[in-house]
């Protein structure tokens, strides 16, 4: 304990020399996070003009003038020197950046947000490191700043804050830093606005359903586990098969999600094979778990940067084709298996990367270059973990990759990362009928960017599902789920029989879903309604299906969105020298945003830095050749 308090008393002195103290790269991040979440909530205008950091035993008084200054002009004056390692260019313009809201509506964004579970916790975390203040003091300055004219800043928060004198605890960013995760804080500030937009009036009188989609059907199930080896792309394809005696109708194919595994959604397959149909669960070897275990026990390095191979955006999809391609010879010449795979009509059934994957056969080019765009100035802090997974994408080659399968009729996306992968010509050129299912809580895939937004632009037939409340692993297998990972720090996850309802629903919609492919589609049409999804729903997790989003609703995505969105980028960059940290506490929050991955069993929960390096070399892009994996 001496020794973490003479640390401590030396803080300021590292911190001013922060060069010549390279075996003690956690503190320099230590002030540096100390003093850019002074600046990020400061003292406000009204009286104070000075704020107090305290690290420890160590305390040191800031001036706000003298921050403004540094915003405004770049200017250090002096007593911001001791942090002018961390007063970077890029912390400059987070300070100055703004958030540009409708005022006829940031005053209930911000009331919304405040109103959920999120909010709650970001105010409890805002506690802990602004000393002597209580969640009133900070609620109130957050709707003031929202109503500042000139739009939501750090100083318009600032100068809102109700109390003369301010006391930041630095020891508690640490806390905060695992909060930043803005789009989904966004998703969050919605989840209110979704369900008053979402929600059908139900009718004076119940409706009753004829049957339960969501019952086992009739047909005994026959599960066998087979390999095909794609010699050409040097890979090796594991899946299982459900089938039984009476198969008919699609073929489904369910595609797993980045670290996963192809019983992910063993008891979805298991339920469709009792209602006839065939189902096929695959692995993509270069982003399931096998090959994210071995990446992340290996002892090289220079592996751990490929740690998802950029041309797994293409092999994924090339590994479902090929799949389709040897069934076909299996469905002609096997014995047990002629005429039960239907591989000319395939709906296809993916979770998270998986998702990506399935819009990808259904015809939605990658946009390479929109991605790169985007990918190209991301800071580390405020994103979340899909976008970085797709930046990955970003060193593909400019050329335009047909990934299209005819043979595909339907595809369902289960919290898709999708993002920035697709532009709008692209998802509005998709033909096949599509259901979205998004989760309000999901903090890998949040709901906004990754779903709300390219649902709205795709124009085929479409569904979306809502989980209010839902989060990212929800619709997974309890029995396929690493409970480790459900209890992370970093990962919030709602678990067992919290998300019950929601399987019933996907066991439900997804058979109601595929049967609009056979005859008995209109029997199954009163399953794909908001009546029925809100039936199903409970007081921790309300569910909603609609064709599309209202009006209102797509107006509130554009202009609250993607302003936020815009505020994201603007935030710090990585800083080269955190990439010497190790991986201790402290490592692993300046390596953010981490990525939660699913594993199987008892094998240690992994989080592991996923950052796109950005290769450029002068301005222009790295032209190594890519591998195959």
């Amino acid at each position: 304990m001496n020794s973490i308090q003479s640390l401590f008393h030396q803080l300021p002195t590292i911190a001013s020399t922060a060069t010549a103290q390279p075996r003690r790269p956690w503190l320099k991040l230590l002030a540096g996070l100390t003093a850019t979440i002074g600046v990020y909530l400061g003292d406000p205008a009204i009286a104070a003009d000075r704020a107090a950091i305290r690290v420890g035993p160590v305390q040191q008084s800031v001036s706000i003038a003298d921050l403004e200054l540094f915003a405004e002009t770049g200017r250090l004056p002096a007593s911001l020197r001791p942090y002018g390692a961390f007063l970077t260019r890029d912390v400059r313009l987070a300070l100055s950046s703004r958030l540009a809201l409708d005022p006829a509506v940031s005053g209930k964004l911000i009331e919304d947000f405040l109103l959920s579970s999120e909010g709650e916790r970001l105010l409890d975390v805002l506690e802990m490191i602004v000393a002597d203040s209580s969640s009133e003091e900070l609620a109130a300055a957050l709707r003031q700043a929202a109503q500042d004219p000139e739009g939501l800043s750090l100083f318009s928060v600032l100068r809102a804050y109700p109390k003369n004198t301010l006391t930041i605890d630095g020891i508690a960013t640490i806390t905060l830093a695992s909060q930043l995760n803005l789009p989904y804080w966004q998703s969050q500030a919605l989840s209110s606005i979704l369900e008053r937009e979402l929600t059908v009036k139900p009718s004076d009188k119940p409706i009753q359903f004829a049957f339960d989609p969501a019952e086992p059907g009739r047909h005994w199930v026959r599960q066998q586990t087979l390999v095909l080896r794609d010699y050409q792309r040097d890979r090796t394809i594991p899946f299982d098969l459900y089938w039984s005696r009476y198969s008919h109708g699609p073929m489904v194919v369910l595609s797993h999600g980045f670290g996963a595994d192809r019983r992910f959604l063993g008891y979805l397959a298991y339920h469709l094979a009792t209602h006839g149909f065939t189902v096929v669960a695959l692995e993509h070897p270069a982003s399931n778990v096998a090959w994210l275990t071995e990446i992340t026990m290996s002892a090289q390095l220079g592996k751990m940067n490929e740690i998802l191979p950029a041309t797994e955006f293409i092999d994924r999809p090339k590994d479902i084709s090929f799949l389709l391609d040897q069934l076909e010879r299996v469905n002609r010449s096997s014995t047990m298996l002629r005429g039960r795979l239907n591989t000319g009509q395939v709906v296809v059934i993916g979770h998270s990367l998986g998702g990506y994957t399935a819009l990808a056969l259904a015809g939605a080019e990658l946009d390479s270059q929109g991605i790169r765009q985007f990918c190209a100035d991301l800071g580390p802090v405020g994103l979340s973990p899909a976008d970085w997974l797709q930046c990955t994408a970003a060193e593909l080659p400019d050329q335009p990759i047909k990934l299209k399968d005819p043979r595909i009729a339907e595809v369902m996306l289960f919290n898709p990362v999708i993002g920035r992968l697709f532009s709008e010509a692209s998802l509005s050129a998709i033909k096949v009928p599509t259901l979205v299912l998004t989760g309000t809580e999901d903090t890998i895939a949040p709901a906004v960017s990754q779903q709300l937004l390219p649902f709205s632009q795709i124009k085929a037939q479409k569904y979306l599902l809502t989980a209010i409340g839902g989060t990212h692993l929800g619709v997974g297998d309890p029995a396929n789920l690493n409970h480790a990972l459900m209890e992370s720090l970093l990962l919030r996850e709602r678990r067992g029989q919290e998300t019950e309802a929601l399987r019933r629903l996907v066991r439900g919609v997804s058979l109601a879903f595929v049967k609009q492919a056979t005859l008995e589609a209109e029997d199954y049409q009163p399953f794909l309604t908001s009546t029925y999804a809100q039936s199903l729903s409970t007081d921790g997790m309300k569910l909603r299906l609609n064709p599309d989003v209202t009006p209102k609703l797509s107006s509130w995505l554009q202009t609250v969105a993607l302003p936020m969105e815009r505020l994201v980028v603007a935030l710090p960059q990585h800083s080269k020298r955190q990439d010497q940290l190790g991986m201790g506490v402290v490592g692993l929050l300046s390596r953010l945003p981490v990525v939660m991955f699913i594993l199987p069993g008892q094998l240690p929960l992994l989080s592991r830095q996923f950052l796109w390096q950005g290769r450029r070399r002068k301005g222009k892009w790295d032209d190594r050749d890519q591998r195959h994996h």
